[in-house]
């Protein structure tokens, strides 16, 4: 399966733009950290899974539906803002965005399998039920191979020079919105074990003070209890 642990060379570039930035886009980065991670590790989930455990199988299937709502709602949050704010403001992007509304299509079409194929195997754990799991997990991780690193090199220098901050916050609250009830601290957890600090500078911007004392006292038990599920830790 490709590698999603380090983004590769998109196939085609932006030039730098000119002026201050308007905004602080790092958050989109953050997220792909925590994408890339997670499908990165989830066919390897998947195969220590046990034939017939299905409560090893619940586990997994309930991060692999985290990580399938997070990524739905990311690119539903920017076919449904983020394209036209860019193109209009930024015209010469407007062949970038055409093709990431095309990644963003074909990447649809692996998500809504995994989707698919998702219950059939929390049921059940069978190898038989695995393989459209794997299968589907295997597409989504080729389009994010594709996907990720050109994004990141031709739309993210072009939003954090057209976009207002309250405007790219609203990526950010659109994708906490859609997290399954219950799921939080391990979405926390996932963007954090992304980061290249291990998730410190994450938490001083986006958890200060109090908030900080939450995660640890509350939140990262939680997430550590759920990462010995998912790897199938008694």
């Amino acid at each position: 399966m490709t590698s999603l642990s380090q983004p590769q060379t998109p196939p085609t570039g932006e030039p730098p733009f000119n002026g201050p930035k308007t905004c602080d886009a790092t958050e989109m980065l953050e997220i792909h950290r925590a994408l890339r991670r997670s499908f990165g590790e989830a066919t390897g989930l998947v195969d220590g899974v046990a034939d017939g455990d299905t409560k090893h199988a619940t586990a997994v299937a309930t991060q692999l539906n985290l990580i399938s709502t997070a990524l739905h709602a990311h690119h539903e949050g920017e076919d449904s803002r983020l394209w036209d704010m860019v193109s209009n403001r930024a015209p010469a992007c407007v062949l970038h965005v055409d093709r990431m509304k095309r990644q963003h299509a074909g990447m649809l079409v692996h998500l809504q399998d995994l989707d698919r194929a998702l219950p059939a195997w929390r049921a059940t754990a069978t190898k038989a039920a695995a393989e459209p799991v794997r299968s589907a997990l295997h597409g989504v991780s080729a389009a994010l191979a594709e996907h990720l690193p050109d994004e990141e090199a031709t739309i993210v220098p072009a939003m954090e020079h057209v976009l207002t901050q309250s405007e790219e916050d609203w990526f950010k609250k659109h994708g906490r919105a859609a997290t399954p009830k219950g799921q939080l601290w391990n979405m926390v957890g996932a963007i954090l074990a992304a980061q290249p600090d291990g998730g410190a500078a994450w938490l001083k911007k986006n958890m200060p003070g109090p908030a900080a004392l939450v995660w640890r006292w509350i939140g990262a038990p939680r997430y550590a209890r759920f990462r010995a599920a998912l790897e199938g830790r008694r």
